[in-house]
């Protein structure tokens, strides 16, 4: 009996021991969460129901590294109820039922009712219909639902079944949690570590946790024992880390709120903000078409006529970027976008085309006047060139309406007081 023991507990310590660190330092109570103060500080609505085990249905979402499973499997070791895990990448609509349909039994046939704690991880994978499939499980109270994902809900889930849900977002983790989680580490394993190393893994990371773990952990596994603690230091940390992770997927919220930032701060004139967005995409890998065209929607709309030649800029960092790869087609995107956030702004343009649509699809029929008309100069067309200032008036439209109004901003202004000085009185 002491034999089997002994062989059971070196077993376990060697599966322990091959576990990856990140995994090794999963949470044993609340106390060991690093960050997350705004949801999991005491008082806070979500520690106390999980102190209570009164989780209901909810949703975490935020960037990958920052706690959303690892606080998930806490519950689920702390909680009463019966745990059930999916990933919603791999499952199907037959595996969802089959959870649910051993979650009703559960409920139906066990004398003490034990309900289901499903766990199910990136979320925003499964379709309407998956996500239909569990509304009546979580709205009976079958099932205990904790969906999980990097996306904001509000896009990706039902509105009927995100209304059963309370929300909670987790924020990317600060230097302050991160040193917290390096104690922590120290404690378990044994090494120090250089502050600038640490700082330097801390800043790559970009607030993923787990990120952090695995260039620490390597960091770790290559540095040598000589004796005592190991000893990591700046330049072993910089060979286990060495490009700083950026959270951009092409199909997910980072990359339309980024490309968001982009837009804005070229349209808000802050042409350091607007470089800073461009190579935030540049290194995260975006296609330099996609950028070159926001940058040209933005000369246009934006910039307008108050400085013409943006749009020409715009357009030539586009074909640029059709014939020019990384890294040199950097160039001609950050010339564009530094232009045209550095240009004065109208959006006139866009204004007044939007205006003349909408009058062409809700106002009054207007024909075209018989002197404009192909061959109207029988019909008493007046040549403007034939005029002073190669301007005459006449009617272009039927029951004229202004919809172009030119600003004062840049070369709009020339075109307002052009545009004044040939309709005045004389």
């Amino acid at each position: 009996m002491i034999m089997r023991d002994f062989f059971e507990e070196q077993k376990l310590g060697n599966a322990l021991a091959n576990m990856p660190l990140a995994a090794r330092l999963a949470p044993k109570s609340i106390e060991d969460f690093a960050g997350q103060d705004d949801i999991l500080a005491p008082g806070k609505l979500l520690r106390r129901l999980i102190e209570a085990d009164k989780v209901r249905s909810a949703v975490f979402f935020g960037p990958p590294g920052v706690g959303k499973t690892a606080l998930a499997r806490f519950i689920a070791k702390s909680t009463k109820a019966y745990v059930s895990e999916l990933n919603a990448a791999a499952a199907g609509v037959a595996d969802l039922k089959r959870v649910l349909e051993e979650a009703k039994t559960r409920i139906e046939n066990n004398f003490e009712q034990k309900r289901t704690l499903l766990i199910l991880d990136e979320i925003h994978h499964f379709n309407k219909t998956q996500q239909d499939v569990l509304l009546p499980s979580v709205e009976s109270g079958q099932i205990i639902l904790i969906g999980i994902t990097t996306e904001n809900p509000y896009f990706y889930i039902n509105n009927a079944l995100l209304s059963r849900f309370s929300v909670f977002e987790f924020k990317p983790l600060s230097k302050e949690h991160l040193t917290k989680i390096t104690s922590r580490a120290e404690n378990i394993e044994n090494f120090n570590i250089d502050e600038d190393a640490r700082d330097f893994l801390i800043t790559q990371a970009n607030g993923d946790a787990r990120r952090f773990l695995n260039a620490l952990e390597l960091a770790l596994i290559t540095t040598p024992y000589v004796g005592g603690p190991k000893q990591i230091t700046f330049e072993i940390a910089k060979d286990c880390i060495q490009k700083r992770h950026l959270n951009y997927d092409k199909k997910g919220d980072d990359h339309y709120d980024i490309i968001s930032a982009f837009i804005k701060s070229m349209r808000g004139s802050d042409p350091d903000a607007a470089v800073y967005w461009l190579a935030r995409m540049l290194e995260s890998g975006e296609d330099p078409r996609f950028i070159a065209r926001r940058i040209f929607i933005c000369a246009a709309e934006d910039v307008g006529l108050a400085e013409p030649t943006a749009l020409v800029i715009a357009e030539a960092a586009f074909k640029s970027a059709e014939v020019l790869g990384m890294p040199e087609v950097r160039i001609p995107l950050a010339h564009a976008a530094i232009y045209v956030a550095c240009a004065p702004k109208s959006n006139a343009a866009y204004l007044a085309i939007d205006e003349a649509l909408n009058e062409v699809r809700n106002g009054p029929r207007r024909d075209v006047p018989v002197h404009l008309k192909s061959g109207g100069k029988n019909q008493g067309y007046k040549y403007a060139h034939d005029y002073p200032n190669h301007y005459v008036e006449q009617q272009y439209m039927p029951m004229p309406k202004k919809f172009y109004k030119p600003t004062l901003m840049g070369k709009e202004k020339l075109i307002k007081e052009r545009q004044f000085n040939l309709r005045k009185k004389k």
